[in-house]
């Protein structure tokens, strides 16, 4: 059985970017914890070399008293371990017509780690916030040029997010340090938000009274139809669910080969607006919908829910597909919808499989 779903061409560049940053494979799903080698990775510049012996943390802006913390610092501060599900804000983009140029992410962009840090709400709070803080930015130590700027990657978050209890400043992934091209020595961790808020290499944190006018907030990573609109800033991430492909691939669609008989199909889901509540499964192309059994809650409401489905399979061709409602009751969309940038596609996820 052959896919034989027609995409514009990818760019040079874009095959660039793309060996650069890898996905998930979605045989991935399995793990409740997402192994760090198998984590999606987005890198908008270079990984960078950090000496952790001479880095500092700077907290600065509109506090009483700027700081410097070193990594042992942080390390002695009060820890927590969270598993949160990271998501980058363009998977899917590929399966958007017209083509968007950038990062060609199909449905791999994503990962579920194990998180450890310090909760950056204590660390601001010994700052001392003066009245009138309306945003905090955090500055990486990765630098490029982007949209004809010289920059390092800086995004910032409204104060009362950055606030969050669950918002950290990890040092570890999965109980380990973590690696050099997830963050080392030190990342911020955005519970429910696309990765984009989730900086890396983070080097400074600067309380502002006024909006962070930086590249990656004000061009970057907003919701436009028109690339002269000012957009929509993006934030929490939309429900998704994904499966893991049954049985096994032809090497160069992907498409699915399957043994008659009954399988388990199992996935994972998950939002950032609310628990998972609802995934439910077609092998019809989303004709007809059947619920899936959901696993038992995370502990943690922005870890990926898993779910499996008893699915019948006859001979010939089917399309698998899945699809998840969060607590809100917001659900997938069945195909995806443009934008300039190519981000929050969240329409179902469709398998090719020939089932002999």
């Amino acid at each position: 059985m052959t896919d034989t779903t027609e995409t514009q061409g990818i760019s040079r560049e874009e095959l660039r970017l793309a060996a650069r940053n890898h996905g998930m494979p979605l045989e991935a799903l399995r793990y409740d914890l997402t192994p760090a080698g198998l984590h999606y990775l987005l890198i908008h510049y270079d990984i960078p070399a950090v000496d952790p012996d001479p880095w500092r943390l700077s907290v600065e802006g509109h506090v009483r008293s700027p700081m410097e913390l070193s990594l042992d610092d942080l390390r002695s501060r009060p820890t927590t371990t969270q598993a949160v599900t990271l998501e980058c804000a363009g998977n899917g983009r590929t399966m958007i017509e017209p083509h968007v140029v950038s990062q060609p992410w199909v449905l791999e962009a994503v990962g579920n780690a194990e998180w450890t840090g310090t909760p950056l709400r204590g660390v601001l709070e010994e700052a001392g916030i003066d009245q009138g803080a309306v945003e905090v930015a955090f500055k990486g130590l990765d630098r490029g040029v982007e949209g004809e700027q010289e920059q390092s990657y800086e995004r910032s978050l409204p104060f009362d997010d950055a606030m969050r209890s669950e918002v950290l400043l990890a040092f570890e992934m999965n109980g380990r340090p973590l690696l050099p091209q997830h963050g080392f020595p030190l990342r911020l961790v955005v519970p429910g938000w696309y990765g984009m808020a989730s900086v890396k290499w983070v080097s400074r944190i600067s309380v502002l009274t006024e909006p962070f006018a930086g590249y990656q907030n004000v061009h970057s990573y907003r919701l436009r139809s028109d690339p002269e609109e000012e957009g929509e800033p993006l934030n929490r991430i939309r429900p998704r669910s994904l499966l893991v492909p049954p049985g096994i691939p032809e090497f160069q669609s992907r498409s699915r080969i399957v043994d008659a008989g009954t399988h388990t199909v199992l996935g994972r889901a998950w939002s950032g607006f609310g628990p998972i509540e609802r995934v439910e499964f077609s092998d019809d192309d989303g004709r007809t919908w059947w619920d899936a059994d959901l696993g038992e809650p995370p502990a943690n409401e922005y870890a990926w829910r898993g779910w499996t489905f008893e699915w019948h399979a006859s001979s010939g061709e089917w399309v698998l597909c899945c699809r998840a409602t969060d607590a809100t009751g917001a659900t997938q969309a069945n195909e995806p919808a443009w934008n300039v940038g190519g981000y929050t596609n969240n329409a179902i996820q469709r398998v090719s499989t020939l089932v002999r």
